[in-house]
């Protein structure tokens, strides 16, 4: 274990990073960015992935049709030995079977069984991810004002895992233009030479959903389609595997991952991770292979538990110095794992706003030293943080000017 961290070095750092406007700069958000946003009833507004796989089980096992044919899927996973399964294991394994089974059979489960299932897991996707944001005042919206805070010399690129609509419904919200891939608007269609040419303005952000979208469909003729209510009836492009799926169903999901590999290779490229628990060993890959050919990009993880939590995480940030993780508890930076700084009881509580709080070490001892709290892996507060910037770099660049 290293020497103690700074978190306010480390926020510092972000602020320069996101402060600029002639690096490349990216987002990504995971599956723990929309449990930050809560409905009418304080329950997050979409769950996370274990979330989603709990009803997504629960429903299946209620299925007259389907509750046997899950009970067989668990029972490969079992067979397998594959612990701590999601609901996108769930979909490769299925998927994957179903190109093995062609018209016959597949480990027990005919082609139509395993349709079904695909059908159905989609579906319950599809209902638990259509959530509208509750007002304008989300960290969704504020991180979409920042996109749009200044004049850019790069685009904007915001990387998501996540199937909801709840990214695109602030971005328009706040009259923010992007550009996510499809072409088109009665039935937009994926243009993958739009995505590669890339001659839009810097001014409109990139959206690019790396694990497919609620309001993705494929249709056999025309390929991949962003649509709504009317195309129902047509397979959704969920989860679209990136090993096991026809070149057309699955060009999305490389083209996208394509996407964050050529972000990493610009020089000084900036990328903050919000939300992502780093379970995805092909995502992990694609970061550390960026991070390792570009010496001069960087990435800044922040997670929501605290450091123990993120094995994987820790162990790739160990090995790549240009991986930054800042959890509530401690950090790895510069490959080297550290708690936070701690100070005197006495010394007062008030710096760091709310990106850092103060904690007794033991609370049952007044007289006990503080441990700096990092807070910044809350999307809530993150948001607040990028809100912030807006002011700050506003400021900045009307100073020259005399304004």
């Amino acid at each position: 274990m290293s020497q103690p961290h700074d978190p306010f070095r480390q926020i510092n750092y972000l602020q320069q990073c996101l402060s600029n406007d002639k690096k490349p700069l990216g987002l990504f958000l995971g599956a723990g960015c929309p449990v930050s946003v809560r409905d009418g009833e304080g329950e997050p507004l979409i769950p996370d992935i274990a979330g989603i796989t709990e009803e997504v089980r629960n429903r299946l096992r209620k299925c007259k049709d389907c509750g046997p044919l899950l009970k067989l899927i668990e029972g490969h996973f079992a067979a397998d030995e594959r612990a701590d399964t999601n609901v996108e294991d769930m979909l490769s394994h299925i998927r994957a079977l179903r190109i093995v089974a062609g018209k016959d059979k597949a480990r027990g489960l005919a082609a139509p069984d395993l349709d079904r299932l695909d059908t159905d897991i989609c579906g319950i996707i599809h209902e638990l991810a259509d959530k509208a944001l509750p007002d304008t005042a989300t960290p969704y919206h504020r991180a979409a004002l920042w996109t749009d805070a200044v004049g850019r010399g790069y685009p904007v690129e915001v990387f998501t895992t996540n199937y909801d609509l709840l990214l695109e419904q602030a971005l328009e919200d706040c009259r923010v233009p992007y550009f996510d891939g499809f072409a088109g608007a009665r039935r937009p269609f994926f243009d993958i030479r739009a995505m590669e040419e890339d001659k839009l303005p810097a001014r409109w952000a990139r959206v690019w959903k790396l694990h497919g979208s609620i309001n993705w469909y494929h249709d056999p003729e025309r390929g991949v389609l962003r649509g709504g209510p009317t195309e129902t009836g047509l397979k959704r492009v969920i989860h679209p595997s990136h090993l096991k799926y026809e070149e057309s169903r699955r060009m999305p999901y490389l083209a996208m991952m394509d996407r964050l590999r050529a972000f990493l290779k610009q020089p000084s490229a900036a990328l903050v991770i919000s939300g992502y628990s780093f379970r995805d060993e092909h995502i992990n890959e694609v970061i550390v292979q960026g991070l390792q050919a570009t010496q001069t990009a960087v990435a800044f993880a922040l997670l929501f538990d605290e450091l123990a939590k993120y094995p994987k995480a820790v162990k790739l940030a160990s090995q790549r110095t240009n991986l930054t993780l800042l959890a509530p508890d401690g950090a790895v930076v510069s490959g080297q794992e550290g708690k936070w700084v701690q100070k005197d009881a006495d010394s007062g509580t008030a710096d760091g706003a709310s990106w850092v709080s103060w904690v007794p070490v033991d609370p049952k001892d007044e007289k006990s030293k503080l441990k700096a709290v990092f807070n910044l892996g809350d999307f809530a507060v993150l948001g607040n943080f990028l809100h912030a910037l807006v002011g700050h770099i506003r400021q900045a660049q009307e100073a020259p000017n005399g304004k």
